[in-house]
Order: structure tokens, then C-alpha cells, then sequence
């Protein structure tokens, strides 16, 4: 059983949802990152979601597209990212990073150099949001290989048969993506995602994480009463571009906080 596996397990005895942060590799400064990392760890993140900084993000909105912006101006690649998750490991040998990013980065690399590179720094997972999962059977099995989880993306949009296609694929988790549009965006629908949760159940059976939209320690309370995990990314990127260098960490580690607190239903201290 892998860490991203036995974390969703863990859980399930407590009877508690797992909280997901995003952050981009490099955002504000590639110093920063490894400590960020552990920052949303101390505060009570589950698993970690690394961007991989990319010059065209198409399905980000423009926080998130910022982030990569400000990575890409330190040269931050997919080579760093990997060296950025090493470093992390030194000190924490358990809790999950998933990679998220686009193909061309994997590509320049070579789909089998970057699963042996990734496992050897101690990646988990890898989302990769432009391989279309009808194309897939190759890159699963090779990270299959190298003991790590190919996650996909599903979305109000998503046809059935393409959701029976990722549930076949799929390992650890689904991102289930609650909203049209890019990252960022915002309007939840609760009933909604409660209705298509029921739906991708009848044929997803591994966990299933939540994000966009996802803004404040109200939504995401709620949001862990209807799935597996919370995913968090542009209200924490957000953070990181509103403070300062030197109080980045304690910013994000006081939101990350607040949200978990909101998640466990702890109603003191969740104002995001």
C-alpha cells in the first residue's frame, strides 16, 4: 500500500476528509518551496499538490497563472520541482506529493525517464491535465511500475463514458472538478456537486477530492461532507501573492489551518 493509499485509510478510521493544498513549485521563490511544503503539513494537510510551473497553463485561471508566471521568471523546471520534492523528503517520509501539470514538460523528459526520476525523489502521484485518458494505458502502466498513481480529472461536463474510462485507469484519488471554467472561478454549487458525486460513485471506487471553488472554511466544510477529500489551490496562491516574502509561511500556514479546523468541523478560528 502506497502513501497516498494508506493516508486515505488512516483517515477513514478517524472518520475525517482529507485536506489537499496546492501550491506552485517555485511561488514566490524556489527557496520558499520545500519550506512551504512543510508549513501546509504542520497545519493539517493530508497530501500536497505540486504544480509543475508551465508557460501556458490553459485550464488555470489567472492566480494560478500568475504563480507559474513568477516560478518561470527563476527558471524553475521540472527537473528542479523533482530536486524541490527530494529535499522535502529528507525530513518527511510520509505524507503524499502528487505532481500536477501539463504533458509537454513530461514529454521533453520522456514519460519513462520522468517515472523513474520521480520515484527515486519520492513523488506519489502524477496529474497531468492535458493526457486524455483514452490515451493513457501506457503512461499508467509506467507509472505503475515505478509504485506511482496516475490521478485524472473529472468534471461536471464529463461524459459517462469517458468517466468509466478513468475509473479504469485512475489510482488514489479522482479530481473531481466541481466547476465549468478555469481554476479560480467561482459560484459552488452544493447540490450540484452532491448530485454528481452520486453518479461517479456508481462507478469510481477509489477516493474522491473536490476542488475549484473552494474559497472559505464554510465551503469547505461543506464540501467535506459530501466527499472524500478537499482540494485547495487558487485561495492559498492568493495568500502567497498578497503577503510579503518574509511572512509568506506563516500566511499560509494561518489559512491552511483555519481550513482544517473548518473541515473537522472545528468552528473556532475558520475565518479564510
Amino acid at each position: 500500500m502506497n502513501r497516498i493509499n494508506q493516508t486515505f485509510a488512516s483517515l477513514k478510521t478517524r472518520h475525517k476528509k482529507a485536506l489537499i493544498p496546492f501550491i506552485t513549485a517555485g511561488d514566490p521563490d524556489p527557496a520558499l518551496t520545500v519550506d512551504l511544503m512543510h508549513r501546509l503539513v504542520e497545519a493539517g494537510s493530508d497530501i500536497v499538490e505540486l504544480g509543475i510551473p508551465f508557460s501556458d497553463p490553459m485550464a488555470d485561471g489567472p492566480t494560478i497563472q500568475r504563480s507559474s508566471e513568477r516560478a518561470l521568471k527563476y527558471h524553475v523546471t521540472l527537473t528542479n520541482v523533482l530536486e524541490m520534492v527530494a529535499e522535502f523528503r529528507k525530513k518527511d517520509s510520509q505524507t503524499p506529493v502528487v505532481l500536477m501539470g501539463y504533458a509537454n514538460p513530461v514529454e521533453a523528459i520522456g514519460q519513462a525517464s520522468f517515472a523513474q526520476k520521480a520515484q527515486q525523489a519520492g513523488v506519489d502521484g502524477v496529474l497531468i491535465v492535458d493526457y486524455p485518458p483514452e490515451e493513457c494505458g501506457e503512461w499508467v502502466d509506467c507509472l505503475e511500475q515505478h509504485g506511482i498513481d496516475a490521478i485524472f480529472l473529472l468534471s461536471p461536463t464529463t461524459k459517462p463514458e469517458r468517466v468509466k474510462q478513468v475509473a479504469k485507469l485512475a489510482k488514489g484519488y479522482i479530481y473531481y472538478v466541481s466547476l465549468r471554467g478555469v481554476t479560480g472561478a467561482k459560484h459552488l454549487d452544493l447540490r450540484d456537486v452532491e448530485h454528481m458525486l452520486e453518479q461517479l460513485r456508481q462507478s469510481v471506487s477509489i477516493p474522491i477530492g473536490v476542488g475549484f471553488g473552494i474559497r472559505d472554511g464554510e465551503t469547505a466544510h461543506a464540501v467535506a461532507g459530501l466527499a472524500d477529500a478537499v482540494v485547495i489551490g487558487s485561495r492559498i496562491i492568493e495568500e502567497i501573492e498578497n503577503a510579503s516574502r518574509d511572512n509568506a509561511l506563516d500566511k499560509v500556514k494561518m489559512l491552511v489551518q483555519s481550513l482544517r479546523n473548518a473541515i473537522d468541523g472545528n468552528t473556532t478560528n475558520t475565518n479564510c
